[in-house]
């Protein structure tokens, strides 16, 4: 069984918001949509120091082209393929992968849907577009139901560097987290499903972005990626999940990304060349876990 959209995809642009705006309209924008389309959330430089460490992970078969973007010069992957399992726990023992999403100017980003007490979700992730792998991108899912998580969790998407139109760009689907949580079905791609659509909503929002954009989204919000289209452009993002500190979290939100899958992936792998203990194991003392 699939779920089944009766109407025509239509695309309109993201709903752009400023970071510097006043708080509360951010919060009732968020609130209507289901997202904010941050611009400028974050300094390029940061997301440049996270994006090149990256990087370093993934040659020779993705590398920078002359303008610094990632480029496909070898084997496309998808996740989960072999050559994906031997460089995403390199990546996933970075440790500035992992503190990027504590930074204050992040979390301060959180603070903006979630209030002044934000918990940060142990489990990151980095996400790997190449080109060549059509039918293999994320299908429309709700974060609500792949974190098993209650109604005040939302997401943060960080863009490392500028993302156009036919690199695999996220989409979301405006006021859809006013349904709650849906019925999913089987699909390819990440994750392995996607969740019901509904006969009227086939307009979806999505935009160019450019290095240090932010896309903050509701739990409940329907979103995926479009197939990177592309000759050899690589998209690559990162994201987290977050909630207000003192909500229950699932217990596999404090496993590393995948390491449930790839053996070696466990939290003394991550951590074995980290400089600082400030985000290890912060969540142990957490009080609402399930």
């Amino acid at each position: 069984m699939t779920a089944a959209i009766s109407q025509p995809e239509v695309n309109e642009p993201l709903v752009v918001s400023y970071p510097d705006e006043d708080a509360a309209l951010l919060l009732e924008r968020f609130r209507e949509w289901g997202y904010l389309f941050l611009k400028g959330g974050l300094t390029a430089a940061c997301c440049s120091k996270l994006l090149k460490q990256i990087m370093a992970q993934l040659g020779p078969d993705i590398v920078y082209d002359l303008s610094q973007k990632p480029t496909l010069k070898g084997t496309p992957v998808a996740e989960c393929d072999p050559l994906w399992d031997r460089a995403y726990p390199k990546i996933q023992s970075l440790e500035y992968f992992h503190s990027f999403f504590h930074m204050t100017e992040v979390v301060q980003l959180m603070q903006l849907v979630c209030g002044p007490e934000v918990f940060v979700y142990p489990m990151k992730m980095a996400r790997i577009a190449t080109p060549l792998r059509i039918g293999f991108e994320t299908p429309p899912h709700q974060d609500a139901h792949s974190h098993n998580a209650p109604r005040n969790m939302a997401g943060i998407w960080v863009a490392l560097h500028d993302v156009c139109e036919g690199m695999g760009r996220l989409k979301m689907l405006p006021r859809s987290h006013q349904h709650g949580v849906r019925k999913v079905f089987e699909a390819q791609g990440v994750g392995g499903v996607q969740c019901e659509i509904f006969p009227d909503e086939n307009v979806w929002h999505v935009s160019d972005v450019q290095c240090g954009d932010v896309i903050l989204f509701d739990g409940c919000t329907v979103h995926k990626a479009e197939a990177n289209t592309s000759v050899e452009d690589v998209r690559i993002s990162v994201d987290t999940r977050f909630c207000v500190h003192g909500t229950p979290v699932f217990s596999t939100n404090l496993h590393p990304h995948h390491g449930w899958r790839i053996d070696e992936l466990d939290w003394d792998y991550v951590y074995r060349d980290w400089e600082s203990k400030d985000y290890q194991y912060y969540w142990e003392d957490y009080p609402e876990l399930f």
